[in-house]
């Protein structure tokens, strides 16, 4: 009985001191919106301010790291479709929502998580004639090994643009 008792416990302190997987928390990615002088008398008017899509992280695997997107825009644009694929981005377009329609303008990754966010964004949008513009640009961003970063899934998920990009560690 007092070896059972031993066994359990030594089971018990092995697993007590096993590395448990980490759970991913998303990413709120908030982008700010540069609205382009145009002839409209408020440009502004024209444009959302400010946006955010999702980026999660999947669990660490050795050798490298994997970064999931989604980007619900349905309020803003709809009928995401991919515009066009190269081997270091994806690009998909949709018409803008009657409010936005006049929007001419650019945006970018400003805070992540509430914090601000002054590198490379990898995620940008435009907004000019009527559409708007979502590219995963992986062009410049490195990863640990100073290697470029690469896309492995672009797709359309319920009207909304979906990605999966990573690299190494």
């Amino acid at each position: 009985m007092k070896r059972l008792k031993y066994l359990g416990l030594s089971i018990f302190a092995l697993f007590s001191f096993a590395p448990l997987p980490v759970l991913a928390e998303p990413s709120r990615l908030e982008f700010k919106v540069f609205p382009r002088y145009t002839d409209s008398p408020n440009p502004f008017a024209d444009c959302p301010t400010s946006f955010s899509l999702v980026e999660t992280p999947r669990p660490y695997t050795e050798g490298s790291y994997t970064i999931d997107g989604t980007a619900s825009l349905g309020w803003l644009a709809k009928g995401f479709r991919i515009a066009s694929v190269d081997e270091f981005s994806v690009t998909w377009v949709a018409q803008l929502q009657p409010k936005y329609r006049k929007c001419v303008g650019t945006a970018k990754i400003s805070k992540v998580n509430g914090e601000m966010f002054e590198y490379h964004s990898h995620l940008l949008m435009r907004f000019m004639k009527g559409s708007a513009y979502l590219t995963l640009d992986m062009t410049g961003k490195q990863d640990a090994n100073d290697l470029t970063a690469v896309i492995m899934n672009q797709n359309v998920k319920n009207g909304n643009p979906v990605w999966t990009w990573g690299g190494t560690d």
